[in-house]
């Protein structure tokens, strides 16, 4: 299954059985400018894609009333697969962030455009690491889940952008001494 969008759904299915629109109002609230929904239609699609996999289940009786909202709960495998999903993420963020340092460093002839686009990206990078809301959280979800989200994510913004320029700080030195001929180490 590719789409994060049915990944960030089992998540949430995980955390809380729901019916769709509920769903869809937890995934907005969540998520928020991260990841979005192209309509509450998506989360039907999604529901329907997750069921097909046996990741979720309808429960049982929850049919009921005048306007019947199915409840979907995560099934053992759901949550396993969801487990190894995220975890899988770390290996994939690896390899963009080593595909990135390849595709730069195959500019080592060319030093000067290389420095061109350190500067570009550490520009971008500050530009965006600016812009980064921090979540309100599932308004829904106890105080403290919503607390401890901020806190998670604040703290690794706080990491990741230290390490980000410390590490452009050092490419940035490595072009330099390419572009002057010495070789740095």
């Amino acid at each position: 299954m590719r789409s994060l969008v049915n990944w960030a759904l089992l998540g949430l299915v995980i955390d809380r059985p729901s019916y769709a629109y509920e769903l869809a109002q937890r995934f907005e609230r969540t998520y928020e400018d991260a990841l979005t929904l192209s309509s509450v239609s998506h989360v039907y699609m999604a529901l329907s894609a997750l069921r097909s996999r046996d990741l979720v289940e309808e429960i049982a009786g929850t049919r009921s009333g005048r306007q019947p909202k199915p409840h979907y709960r995560a099934t053992e495998k759901g949550v396993r697969e969801y487990r190894d999903w995220l975890v899988e993420q770390i290996s994939e963020d690896r390899q963009r962030q080593r595909l990135f340092v390849l595709q730069l460093a195959a500019l080592s002839r060319n030093p000067a455009m290389a420095l061109e686009i350190i500067d570009r990206f550490e520009r971008r990078y500050l530009q965006e690491a600016a812009g980064t809301p921090l979540p309100a959280g599932d308004a829904t979800a106890p105080d403290g889940a919503a607390q401890l989200t901020t806190r998670l994510v604040s703290e690794q913004n706080r990491l990741a952008i230290g390490a980000r320029l410390s590490w452009i700080e050092y490419a940035r030195q490595q072009f330099n001494a390419l572009a002057h001929g010495n070789a740095a180490r």
